[in-house]
């Protein structure tokens, strides 16, 4: 399990942003050399995990559950097939670009080591926007990445901050004792909201967006 490319955006004025500053960060290109990856900060405050790396809607990125974003290499791959159209790393405006690694099957709370300094836990899964589909400029494009069994790729949080750069080895060094995985908690999300109060037995590491999802779900519907 290897880290293909570390990506980092800058932030650029864009049209089909939903963000108020009229930017987005989206546009994620491999760098070369190690990049520093720490905790930003609370969300809606905090940025980016990654040096370099601009986060500009706050709203719905950024901060410490939403540190980093993870796409597998070979779902990309997927995309490239379907799509008919060469997919670089960082074109889903991913973070880091993994090969070898589950990324979707990953549980809720999962850790990952990265080289000899860096610790990640999973903390959810994408939900695409309107910034993405206008991105990559793919008409349905938040309807059919939704539905895909590709699945979302990773949100991560992190536990021990260091350098990471591509060549990385990963290695899975924790997994909690739950069942629920990064594709399952998206389908709760997104497609089978009946889902969403099962989704709790990973609350103690689910990202903040979601885990209130979750919460309202069983609240209102009277489950546990």
């Amino acid at each position: 399990m290897t880290l293909l490319s570390v990506n980092v955006g800058r932030a650029r004025a864009a049209e089909y942003t939903d963000s108020a500053t009229g930017r987005t960060g989206i546009d994620k290109r491999p760098v070369d050399g190690p990049v520093r990856i720490s905790a930003p900060g609370p969300p809606g405050v905090g940025g980016g995990g990654l040096a370099g790396d601009a986060v500009c809607d706050l709203r719905f990125h950024g901060g410490n559950d939403r540190a980093a974003y993870a796409f597998a290499r070979e779902d990309m791959d997927r995309w490239e097939a379907e799509l008919g159209r060469e997919l670089a790393n960082g074109s889903f405006g991913e973070n880091l670009t993994t090969r070898g690694l589950d990324v979707n099957g990953a549980l809720i709370g999962e850790r990952w080591r990265i080289g000899d300094e860096v610790v990640l836990e999973v903390t959810g899964g994408r939900i695409p926007c309107r910034t993405f589909q206008g991105f990559l400029g793919e008409k349905g494009w938040v309807k059919r990445f939704t539905a895909s069994t590709a699945g979302p790729g990773a949100l991560l949080r992190v536990v021990e901050p260091g350098e990471v750069r591509a060549g990385d080895p990963i290695t899975v060094v924790h997994r909690p004792d739950h069942h629920v995985t990064v594709a399952l908690l998206h389908r709760a999300a997104t497609t089978e909201r009946t889902l969403l109060p099962d989704m709790l037995a990973a609350a103690e590491w689910m990202e903040s967006g979601l885990l209130a999802l979750a919460r309202q779900y069983a609240e209102k519907y009277g489950r546990p």
